[in-house]
Order: structure tokens, then sequence, then C-alpha cells
């Protein structure tokens, strides 16, 4: 009692600590770090700042709060266990295959825990209403699922199981704890075995089993086409355009007019080119390049006028933002409009005329910009090249414009040394392709590598995109600035960035933590460092998973990976929504007209992020099945692989080559008992002392492919030597786990 009381006065003696300590109880659940508190109280001067960092010190000196990780705190629990708080939150349900889930919530620091028995009827993605049970010291925060505010997903994809006068449709989605009852009226005509998309229809309040109707068949499974349907349904991405989306696009003049033409400035007569991988069709971007009478080069960075095309209120314009991306699965694209504007009235077809919005810069030889200019314009490619016809050249070979195409690299090489030294992150990744027979099926695997070529086209890109964002953000005279959909990467988690420093410096590496700018350096000397060794790819995924997620937001937090304080994507309307939205608002307020709904524009940024992680997951699950696929028939086959992962279930491996990655249950290895090290990233044979670490070389066969799960099993081929060689392997007894 005696704390309590000294706490109160001290509280009492300042209003503003009594303040800050408010903020706390008002919100129990919740983490704040001191700009959290800071921007809750609205202040933004650094002197109150500095106040509200002891402030901080104090309630966790008084116990009055704790401190959660470096620089978070939250509402000391041990103050709220004398009370059963009856509260409730909002939240996402991530639903896992036993049945369990857990609820994300920006109410609480940390996830909900739902038992399988307090579900209810809700499904993985739906948001819901959960009621939190009386906290427990030292235990995570539960609660039950009391309603289902809002279905995630609308449509099932699975197969279809009858039997006698029953049907079911079972999900292929792991995450679906249910199977969902199909009334044999409502097959339409689906039939045993078949796969299908079907919808909820009711789930009677005492059933197990929502209750639903087959909306498509799609075919037999393992069919290609029937397997990327799927996964588009599976993801609800639309099979095809709508009726009113195709009549618009129809209505679409491909003549340009005088008038159009006299309106813009015209770069026809000046070398233009563009670069896509060789099989692109949608080319949105185009760089043209001239020397000036001052010694100075004029770059245009041109890019696809769509909004000339697609109006807003049209068909046209509701669907492009209902699919919000186009997805690019294993074998085919699903273009966000329809392929008549995608394909050939917006793309930068060569030797035609081209409608664009361009970025136009001024700059020496270093890449330093004298000059820049935003506005419409019309071009006429000169060439279309694919990025090896230009790494050829870039290398040495001969080819046409070359010349040009080495002063662009120059330029671009410049803007990338610069990005890095100002604190970008290097990140790499390798993207696995496949070689495709007319089926479908892949015979073969690669793959694909950045390299000079690609990256000169992503130089220029990322600065047409930092420019643009900089002209409407930077606007100094503005006494508010003007709502704009920025492309954001908020700073990584200290928690993440800890963990992460902590498993290289076990494989060998070094992290510095101490700034942002000693972070990046550590990132990009941590990268050259693991080029070429087995641990490479696993080392690099796990660093994209440490960074906070980049997304579009109005709210301007910069973009972390790039190092830019303004960013928003500008280059690709053809295949993302928010560059459309991008273009109608440069263009808005270069004509002078003010500011648009920032609340609303903000929704349209929340619906554009969510379309991409959808389009991410899809292309994901089509690589995965592809790699299923491609070793359905290798059964019994021995390939080289890396670890890439450690569980209490067993080690994943992934292949050298073809990227796939399997599971050697622990319950395959009879040659000890094994126990995990979680501390260590490594299994560790209990009596022969043999290893398996994250990262390590081995070899295995492969024993098992789940085409519908798209899961593969291996089993060892060859063990590492044990540390204790005399060791028998046991006859009998349990494993440990």
């Amino acid at each position: 009692m005696s704390k309590k009381k000294t706490h109160n006065k001290q509280v009492n003696a300042n209003p503003f600590l009594k303040t800050v300590q408010e903020i706390f109880f008002n919100n129990p659940f919740k983490g704040y770090n001191f700009r959290q508190v800071a921007k809750e109280l609205g202040i933004t001067d650094n002197y109150t700042k500095d106040l509200i960092k002891n402030m901080l010190e104090q309630l966790v000196r008084d116990e009055t709060i704790i401190e959660l990780n470096r620089g978070k705190y939250k509402y000391n629990p041990d103050l709220l266990a004398d009370k059963i708080i009856h509260t409730t939150v909002v939240g996402k349900v991530d639903m896992k295959s036993t049945g369990k889930a857990y609820v994300l919530t920006t109410d609480l620091p940390e996830d909900v825990f739902i038992a399988a028995n307090n579900t209810g009827h809700a499904l993985n993605g739906d948001k819901v209403r959960v009621h939190l049970f009386p906290m427990r010291k030292g235990r995570q925060t539960e609660g039950e699922i009391i309603e289902v505010l809002e279905r995630g997903k609308s449509q099932f994809v699975g197969l279809v199981q009858i039997s006698g006068k029953i049907a079911f449709l079972v999900p292929d989605d792991t995450s679906m704890p249910v199977e969902i009852y199909i009334p044999k009226e409502s097959l339409n005509k689906a039939n045993h075995g078949e796969k299908a998309i079907a919808r909820i229809t009711e789930w009677p309040e005492k059933s197990k089993n929502p209750f639903g109707e087959i909306v498509t068949v799609l075919g037999k499974p393992g069919d290609n086409n029937v397997e990327m349907q799927s996964i588009l349904a599976s993801f609800e991405f639309p099979l095809e355009f709508k009726p009113s989306t195709r009549k618009d696009a129809e209505r679409i003049p491909i003549e340009i007019t005088t008038a159009e033409i006299n309106s813009r400035r015209d770069f026809r007569n000046i070398w233009t080119c563009t670069i896509d991988p060789a099989d692109a069709k949608d080319f949105d971007d185009a760089l043209s390049l001239r020397k000036l009478e001052n010694g100075q080069w004029e770059v245009g960075v041109h890019i696809a006028d769509v909004s000339h095309y697609v109006k807003t209120g049209s068909a046209l314009n509701e669907e492009a933002y209902e699919r919000g991306t186009s997805v690019y699965l294993v074998d085919r694209t699903i273009p966000m409009l329809p392929e008549i504007l995608s394909n050939n009235v917006c793309s930068l077809r060569p030797n035609e005329d081209k409608l664009c919005f361009s970025a136009v810069f001024e700059m020496n030889d270093e890449g330093k910009i004298s000059s820049e200019w935003f506005g419409k314009t019309i071009i006429n490619s000169d060439r279309r090249y694919n990025y090896e016809e230009v790494q050829a050249m870039l290398e040495g070979g001969e080819g046409d414009y070359s010349t040009e195409l080495l002063q662009l690299h120059k330029m671009a090489t410049a803007l990338r040394e610069v990005r890095f030294r100002e604190g970008a992150i290097a990140f790499n990744s390798q993207e696995v392709k496949f070689i495709l027979d007319e089926k479908g099926k892949p015979i073969d695997t690669y793959v694909k590598v950045q390299k000079e070529s690609n990256m000169l086209i992503e130089d220029f890109m990322l600065l047409a995109n930092r420019k643009v964002a900089e002209k409407v953000g930077l606007k100094k005279s503005q006494s508010k600035p003007k709502t704009f959909v920025y492309r954001v990467h908020d700073e990584p988690n200290p928690e993440k960035l800890q963990k992460f420093a902590e498993l290289v410096t076990k494989l060998g590496y070094r992290m510095k933590l101490g700034s942002r700018k000693g972070v990046a350096n550590s990132f990009n000397r941590l990268f050259d460092e693991i080029a070429g060794k087995g641990e490479e790819t696993m080392i690099e995924t796990l660093a994209v998973r440490t960074m906070s997620k980049a997304e579009y937001s109005t709210e301007n937090v910069g973009h972390y990976g790039l190092a830019f304080t303004y960013y928003t994507h500008f280059t690709s309307p053809i295949r993302r929504y928010p560059d459309l939205m991008v273009h109608r608002l440069l263009e808005r307020y270069m004509a002078g007209k003010p500011s648009v709904n920032k609340d609303e524009y903000e929704e349209y940024c929340i619906h554009c992020s969510e379309m991409e992680r959808k389009a991410v997951e899809a292309e994901r699950a089509s690589v995965k099945y592809k790699q299923a696929e491609f070793l359905q028939d290798k059964i019994g086959e021995r390939f080289t692989g890396l670890i890439s992962g450690v569980s209490k279930y067993g080690l994943y491996v992934e292949l050298d080559g073809s990227k796939c990655e399997g599971m050697v249950s622990l319950r395959t290895m009879d040659d000890d008992f094994y126990y995990l090290d979680e501390d260590n990233y490594k299994v560790i044979g209990q009596h022969n002392g043999r290893e398996f670490r994250l990262g390590d070389h081995v070899k295995v066969k492969v024993k098992h492919v789940d085409m519908q799960r798209k899961q593969m099993d291996f089993v060892f081929d060859e063990l590492p030597a044990p540390k204790n060689p005399k060791f028998q392997k046991p006859t009998s007894g349990k494993k440990k786990r």
C-alpha cells in the first residue's frame, strides 16, 4: 500500500506525469514507445519529447509501467491482477490447421490466443470481436471469439466428395478447419473428385459444418489450368473480366487525336527504348536520352498514361481498383486491365505513338540532377530490348544503340552508389523460374539472377518515384500537406532486429545495431560476406522477414530500406492501381486543385496493400505447386540442399537449384534420440552428438509429395559423422521430443 501511496503523490505533484500515465492506464494492453506517446499528446518539439523519456523512466521505477523490450512500454499487469477485466477487442483471425487460432489486433501489443473450442464459427481472415479472459501473470492474452463482424473470404476452393446422399467440399486451404456441407440440390453438376469453388450460404448455430453451394466447377485435379485457376480463386481473384469492363475496354479509341498530341510535350524524335523481360507484353515504362548543348544529359522516364484512358467512375476503373494489381503466376499473367489496354493501347510498344506521363531530368555523368520536369508527353520507342540483350552490351558485346545504353548505365550506377552511401539496404531476392512443357508441367528449374541490366531500369524508376513523391510532399509553402499516396517502409521492430543479429552471430557473422546507417551498412556487409555460401538464401530470407512490410499509406513515414524520406509508386500504372492514383493526384495538384479527402484515400491505400499481399501469396502458391509437381515423379531420387529451418517436428531442407523446400521429420531419424536446441538453431543427437544446424549442407531423398497441400517430405540420404563414434543405434525406446 505504501508504494501505491507514494506513487499517487508523485503523480499528483506532476500533472504532466499523470497525463503520460493515463495513456497507459486507458490502454492497458497496448505498448508504446516515447514517439508514440508524444504523438498521442500532439507533441512535436524535441525538448518536450526528452521530458517524456524521463517520465517513462520514472513510471518504470514506480512500477506503473513495464518495459516490454528496448524502448517499448505498457501498463503493469500486476496493477490489474485484482480486477476481472471484461473487455473486448476487434481483430483478424489467423487460423491454424489444428483449429486453434490467434487474433491479430492493433488494440494489444500481442496476439490473442483462441483455443479450438473457443473459435465459434470464425474462419481464417475473418474480422471478429473477441472477449478477453482475465489476465494471468506470465501467460499469453487469451480470449473467445463472440462475433464474426466480416468474413475474410466469400468463396472456397477444394475437392468435391460425394458419398451416398452426403456431399462435402474439402478445402485446399489447410487453414480452413472444417469441410463445407453441400446439399445434393446445390452441387450444380459437380462430380465426385472434381475441383470446384463453393460459397457458404448459412452456418446454423449448432452445426459443426457450414452449409454451402457449388458456384463453379473447375475440373479434374492435376490439370495445370485447373490448378492455376484454383489458386486464383482461393485468393478471390476473378477468373475473367466483368462484361461491363470488357465493353468499356472495347470503346477505348486507339487513334490519338491531333489536339491531344498538340497538348503534350513531344519526345517522338528523341531516342527512346524499353527494357523488359523477354516474355513481357505490358511495357509501361521507357527511357529516353539526349545530349544537351550545355554538355548535360536529358533523361526522360516515360510512363504509360493509363489515367488518360481509364477514367474515375467507369466500369474499367472500378474493376481495376477491385483487383488492385496484376497477378503473376508461374505460367500466366492475370492483368489488372483487359489485354486491349495492358498489351496494346497503353503498352509502350516500339515504333508506335504512345501517350505518357513523364519525369524528365537534366543531369551530369555522375547522376547529379540540375533540373526536373513533370508532365504529359507523347513518345515513339525506337527499340524494345529484353534484359539479356542489354546485359550482353554492358558486358562488352555489340548491339543497337549501345552508346546510349552504356551512358544510361553509367548514370544509373552513379545514382545507385549515392543511394547506398545514404543508407539504402541491398536486399537480394532469388526468384525460381520453371521451364514448362506444352501441358504446363515443369521439366526443369533455374534461379533468376538480378544483373546490371535489371538495375539500370530499377535505378531510374526509383529516381522517378522518389522525385514525384518529393514534388507533392516537399512543398514548403503548404500550411497543410496535400493528401498523397506514398509507398512507405517503416523502421524494423527492434526485438526482431536483435533476434536476427543474435542468429547471424551464432553463424559467425556480425551486426552493428547502434544507428540506422550502421544497421544498413551491417546488412550490406553481411550480404557481401554470405554471397555464394550455403546459408546465403536462408539469411537473406530471414533478413527480409526481420524488416517491416512495405505498404501504401497517406501517412508518409519514409522508406527505410531505400533510405528515402519521400517515396511513391508512379512507374507501373498498367499493373498497379496505386500508381494510377498517383498519376491522377499529381496531375490534379500540378493544375492547382485542392487536396483530396485523406480518410477516403487511406481506405484506398489499405485495400491496395491487402490486394498486393494476396497477389504475392497467390504467386508463391503457384511456385510451391510447381515445385511439388517437379518432384512428384522423383520419389527416391537424391538431391543436395541446405537446412533452411529447424523445429521440434523436423528439419526443413531447401534443394539446390529448384529451391524446393521439404521437411525431414524427426520421426524418420531413427539412429538416435534427437532434441531441439532452439537457441542455437540446431537439433542434436542425445547420445551420438550428431548435429544438424541451420545452413548446413545435406543430402536427402524425396520420400513423399502431397500435391493438394503442396508439401514435400524428405529423408536423409547421408548423415554427418557422429561426435561419439562408439555409440550404437538404439533398438527400442521412445524418441524424445
